[in-house]
C-alpha cells in the first residue's frame, strides 16, 4: 500500500499580497494586483504593466550579506518557505534532516542578475561581474537557499519546466514521499521575472495583454476580449508530509494530494495543442493516479492564462475528460488577480486549490464580463463562492508542450 501524503503547512508571496492570509483576503475580494511596472522606465514598451510583488523588503527575511548573493525569486522563496514552515510546526532536528528535502522550481531564475551582470562585462570588463552571479541566479538556488537555511538534508531539486514548474515540483515530491525517500517535502515555485528581457522577449512574442489603458482588467481568462497574460512574480510554497510522520507530532492537516499527472504535447515550442491532446491525457493521469472518477472533482483552479488559444483549448479538453459533468463542476483562473507567475504559478496554485478544499470556497475569475461561447463553463465569474469540495485539480502547462496536474482531496481518516 503506497504512503499517503498530506499538506501540513503553506506559505505564500504574490502580487496580492506578502502572506497566505493577505493573499487569500484578496482574493476573496476580487482585488487586482496588476499595475503599471515600477521595477523600470517602461516608457519604449510596448506592454507597461504586470503583477508585480509590493512592499516586500527582503531584509526582513535575511541579513543584508545574505540577500545580496541571492537573486529575487531566492528572496521570495525563502520568505514563502519561512511562513510555510511556521504554518506547519515542522521542525526539522539532527533526527529527521535526511528525510525532510527541498524541491523548489522556477521557469527563468534571476533575470535581473543576468541583465545586470550582463552589463557590468560590456562597460567595465569581465573583472567587474559579481562572484555571487551564478549563485543568484540559477534555478536550482531557491531549494539550495532554503534547504542551507533550515538544514534539511534530503532530496534537494529544481525544475525548469516553464510555466508548470512549480506544479512539477509539488508532484515529484508527492511521489518521493510516496516511495520512502522522504517523509516531508519543503516544495513549491518561485519567480521573479519581470524584467526589461524578459518583458521585450514576451512582448515580442505577442503573447502579453497590451491593455496599457487599463491593466487592472488585463487579464481576463475565459472572457471573450481577452488578447494575452500579464506577467507576474512571487513564490508559492507547500509542506507534503507523510501521514502517519504528520500525525506522530499532531500537525494541522489542509487536505491529501491524491493524484499527479505529466504530459507532453509534443507539438509546437509555445502554442498549446489544439486537440487538447496533453491537456486532457495529464487530467486523466491525475485521476487514474489517484483512483478517482470524474464525476467527485468538484473545482478544477485552471491554468487560464487569458491568452486566446490557451483557453479554449483547456475548456474543450475538460469538457473531454469529464463530459457532462464538466458543467456541474466549477472552473476559476486565479491569474485573473494575481497575473501569470510563470515557474511559481502551480506552486501558488497548488495553495489555493488546498485553501478552496480548507476554507470550503472557491476563488473567483474576475474581469469576467462577455462570455466567449467557446469557453461555456461555469467558470465562479466575478465573486467567491461558498462550496465544499471533495476533490480539487490543479492544471499548469508550459511552453515546450510540457503539462502537469495535481489532485487533491479533502483530507479525511
Amino acid at each position: 500500500m503506497q504512503r499517503r501524503v498530506v499538506v501540513t503547512g503553506v506559505g505564500l508571496i504574490t502580487p496580492v499580497g506578502n502572506s497566505v492570509e493577505a493573499t487569500w483576503s484578496a482574493l476573496m475580494q476580487g482585488r487586482s494586483g496588476v499595475d503599471y511596472i515600477k521595477k523600470f522606465d517602461v516608457e519604449k514598451f510596448p506592454v507597461k504593466f504586470a503583477a508585480e510583488v509590493k512592499d516586500f523588503d527582503p531584509l526582513d527575511y535575511v541579513e543584508k550579506k545574505e540577500a545580496r548573493k541571492m537573486g529575487a525569486f531566492i528572496h521570495y522563496a525563502i520568505a514563502a518557505s519561512d511562513e510555510a514552515i511556521r504554518d506547519s510546526g515542522l521542525e526539522i532536528t539532527d533526527e529527521n534532516a535526511e528525510q525532510v528535502g527541498t524541491y523548489i522550481s522556477s521557469g527563468i531564475g534571476d533575470f535581473w542578475a543576468i541583465e545586470r551582470e550582463h552589463s557590468k562585462l560590456l562597460d567595465e570588463g569581465p573583472g567587474r561581474v559579481s562572484p555571487f552571479f551564478i549563485p543568484s541566479a540559477i534555478v536550482n538556488l531557491a531549494a539550495g537557499q532554503v534547504s542551507i537555511r533550515h538544514g534539511a538534508k534530503g532530496p534537494n531539486s529544481a525544475t525548469a519546466t516553464a510555466c508548470a514548474a512549480g506544479a512539477h515540483a509539488i508532484g515529484d515530491s508527492f511521489r518521493l514521499i510516496q516511495r520512502g525517500d522522504a517523509d516531508a517535502m519543503i516544495c513549491g515555485g518561485a519567480e521573479s521575472a519581470i524584467t526589461p528581457m524578459s518583458v521585450a522577449g514576451f512582448a515580442a512574442m505577442r503573447a502579453l495583454s497590451t491593455r496599457n489603458d487599463d491593466p487592472q482588467h488585463a487579464s481576463r481568462p475565459f472572457e471573450r476580449d481577452r488578447n494575452g497574460f500579464v506577467i507576474g512574480e512571487g513564490a508559492g510554497i507547500v509542506i507534503l508530509e507523510e501521514l502517519e510522520t504528520a500525525r506522530r507530532r499532531g500537525a494541522k492537516i489542509y487536505a491529501e494530494i491524491v493524484g499527479y499527472g505529466m504530459t507532453a504535447d509534443a507539438f509546437h515550442i509555445t502554442m498549446p495543442d489544439e486537440t487538447g491532446s496533453g491537456a486532457i491525457r495529464v487530467m486523466q493521469k491525475a485521476l487514474k493516479d489517484a483512483g478517482v472518477e470524474t464525476e467527485a472533482v468538484g473545482y478544477i483552479n485552471a491554468h487560464g492564462t487569458s491568452t486566446p488559444y490557451n483557453d479554449k483549448f483547456e475548456t474543450a479538453a475538460i469538457k473531454k475528460v469529464f463530459g457532462e459533468h464538466a458543467y456541474r463542476l466549477a472552473v476559476s483562473s486565479t491569474k485573473s488577480m494575481t497575473g501569470h507567475l510563470l515557474g511559481a504559478a502551480g506552486g501558488i496554485e497548488g495553495v489555493f486549490s488546498v485553501l478552496a478544499i480548507h476554507h470550503k470556497t472557491l476563488p473567483p475569475t474576475t474581469n469576467y464580463v462577455n462570455p466567449d461561447p467557446e469557453c461555456d463553463l461555469d467558470y465562479v465569474p466575478n465573486e467567491p463562492r461558498e462550496q465544499e469540495v471533495d476533490y480539487a485539480l490543479s492544471n499548469s502547462f508550459g511552453f515546450g508542450g510540457t503539462n502537469a496536474a495535481l489532485l487533491f482531496k479533502k483530507f479525511e481518516e
